[in-house]
């Protein structure tokens, strides 16, 4: 077997190990820890400096990788926002949509919702230790809040980056797409995200 890396990003101390052990010595009982183990050192090297998009995908990602598209919607009068959420794995499509009502992120419009859809395919990929998710998105916030480009001004801003960072095994590559630009999925996302809300 290929011996691993370790990067820690938060913990005791972070950097970059070689062992299992010397990893967990600095991660475990640190609240919040963000660490990931890597099969080069050039990859444990990008994760710590934020440039992990750029890095060329393994074969395995490419074989088991997911495909989503998210879109978010929004209500003025019922002061409520949704996302819809379709993944493609498998030769599965999994449709997902949810509505929330009030908070302070309702401030947000529908681009809280478009970041809980992503939220949403980031945990199902998670949960299901899907390597690779490739993210389609409409909304330029979805790549550039969680790769640190645009400052974080929000509590759901915030909140989305601190989600993103701590992923362990997912590896998420954005794709913006033109929204209302005829492309099929991106617009199937958008009506499911409008009946969450019962607007459709």
């Amino acid at each position: 077997m290929a011996k691993k890396v370790y990067a820690v990003k938060k913990g005791k101390t972070t950097g970059i190990f070689l062992t299992w052990e010397e990893c967990k010595k600095n991660v475990h009982g640190f609240p919040g820890a963000q660490y990931k183990s890597f099969p080069t050192l050039q990859e444990a090297e990008s994760y710590l400096t934020g440039n992990e998009a750029n890095l060329p995908l393994t074969e395995e990602e490419e074989a088991e990788g997911c495909t989503a598209y998210v879109d978010g919607s929004f209500d003025n009068v019922k002061q409520g926002y949704s996302y819809g959420c379709i993944l493609l794995w498998q030769g599965k499509r999994i449709e997902m949509s949810k509505a929330f009502y009030g908070g302070e992120d309702v401030s947000m419009r529908n681009v809280a919702g478009e970041l809980e859809g992503a939220m949403a395919a980031m945990t199902y990929c998670e949960e299901h230790e899907i390597p690779l998710l490739h993210l389609y998105y409409d909304y330029q916030g979805i790549e550039s809040w969680a790769t640190g480009e645009w400052k974080r001004n929000k509590p759901g801003t915030v909140r989305y980056k601190q989600y993103f960072d701590s992923l362990k095994k997912v590896r998420v590559v954005f794709h913006k797409v033109k929204g209302h630009s005829g492309v099929e999925l991106n617009e199937a996302v958008d009506l499911l995200a409008k009946a969450a809300l019962g607007i459709c």
